[in-house]
């Protein structure tokens, strides 16, 4: 007798006799022939758009696709949000609430139409003065771009002039700029000293935020008496021991001098 062609299936032996899969399952049945050629199939067929392709995608690290909204009035997304969620877009108290929803995201995000260059301006001055200049206890509000939740706290920004002086307030604008946007704290405080090293060309330039984030309190791991602190420093902050540590003792001291 000529000898079978092995199947691929490890189940069945040259004879055509098949086996158990293992001890476990061998009172459990048989495997069932496949015509040749055939392929088990492993799972549901990814249909282009189903949920299916969507978890794939992600598994993946993939970008599941999505549909194009982009005619969609802004107001009419909000209130297919609202219904989804559970409430009734045409209620009383919720009837305009999708205008104001869209008002107060273009308040919180309009520092996508705002640059450094922009808020400084001329506010630049020949100053020979070679000390720190310090601003601390800047208020600051932005997104957390992961859950498009609040964060928020306090800003303190300091500099070593090289010939030039910033207007004050404009340490505040500055922050403004990079806080009004879809933020993560680590990004937004790269982004203001570098703002600021670039701008004025100091000595050094350093900033500290100290933040409390809505996505830990009121939601997740749910801790109420988190703080986040982040820094970066530039220049003589980085170079000088000393003059950094001055800088964290004015900054994260507690002290109420002005009451």
């Amino acid at each position: 007798m000529e000898p079978r062609t092995k199947d691929r299936r490890q189940g069945v032996q040259e004879s055509g006799a098949e086996r158990p899969r293992d001890e476990a399952v061998a009172g459990r049945g048989r495997e069932s022939e496949l015509p040749e050629g055939a392929v088990r199939e492993e799972g549901p067929e990814l249909v282009e758009g189903s949920v299916y392709e969507e978890e794939e995608a992600e598994r993946a690290g993939a970008t599941p696709p999505h549909a194009d909204l982009s005619s969609v009035p802004f107001t009419d997304l909000v209130r297919e949000m609202i219904h989804r969620l559970g409430d009734d877009p045409d209620r009383a108290g919720m009837a305009r609430t999708p205008l104001r929803v869209e008002k107060a995201l273009e308040f919180l995000t309009q520092g996508y139409t705002m640059s450094a260059e922009e808020v400084i301006g001329d506010a630049l001055f020949e100053e020979r003065h070679h000390n720190m200049v310090l601003v601390k206890d800047i208020e600051m509000y932005s997104l957390c771009e992961h859950h498009l939740l609040p964060f928020f706290g306090k800003v303190h920004i300091a500099y070593i002039p090289d010939g030039r002086i910033m207007g004050l307030s404009k340490t505040a604008r500055l922050v403004e700029v990079f806080a009004r946007r879809f933020q993560v704290q680590e990004r937004l405080t790269e982004q203001i000293a570098q703002a600021l090293w670039e701008s004025i060309e100091p000595q050094g330039a350093a900033v500290v935020i100290e933040a409390y984030h809505l996505c830990m309190m009121m939601r997740g791991v749910q801790k109420q008496n988190s703080k986040t602190i982040t820094s970066a420093m530039r220049g003589v902050f980085l170079e000088s021991p000393p003059t950094r540590e001055e800088f964290l003792r004015l900054t994260m001291t507690d002290h109420k001098p002005l009451s």
